[in-house]
């Protein structure tokens, strides 16, 4: 089964803004903040940044309806090691894994997988001053670009 656009949509995101909060759980920056999506393809969308998985994050990602689909909330939970970890759509696993790569303090890499098989790649920059990030994915053949701005 292929996914819609908008499921490959939301792999992008969440595999490019996994990979930047490891660089802000280093500054001090993570834990509590929220981020705003700002790219047209999915504006609106918010994320949420808590602690888990003993010194990894939990990516909340409120996602607003659009384009027919429901409003959804996405849940990653990851140690930011290089390991695959469930994403949970609605608390329940959505098939998708993704796993996370640092690469040095700004800059992060993520393969994501849908039911066991590669299904995207991502990279992610965080800015010098951790108020933006940007990314860049291509998943299924798609590009796929997005910024988000720190509340």
């Amino acid at each position: 089964m292929k996914p819609s656009v908008v499921k490959l949509v939301i792999c992008g995101f969440v595999a490019m803004v996994a990979l930047s909060w490891a660089e802000q759980a280093n500054a001090q920056l993570a834990i509590g903040t929220t981020w705003t999506r700002t790219d047209t393809a999915s504006k609106g969308m918010t994320l949420k940044v808590e602690a888990c998985c003993n010194g990894g994050l939990r990516l909340i990602y409120n996602i607003p309806a659009r384009n027919g689909q429901p409003a959804a909330i996405m849940t990653v939970d990851s140690p930011m090691d290089g390991t695959d970890v469930p994403v949970l759509v609605g608390g329940k696993p959505s098939g998708e894994t993704m796993s996370v790569k640092r690469l040095d303090d700004h800059h992060f890499s993520a393969v994501v997988k849908m039911n066991g098989q590669p299904f995207g790649t991502s990279t992610t920059t965080v800015a010098p001053d951790g108020k933006s990030m940007s990314g860049e994915g291509v998943f299924q053949g798609q590009k796929v670009t997005e910024t988000w701005v720190r509340q």
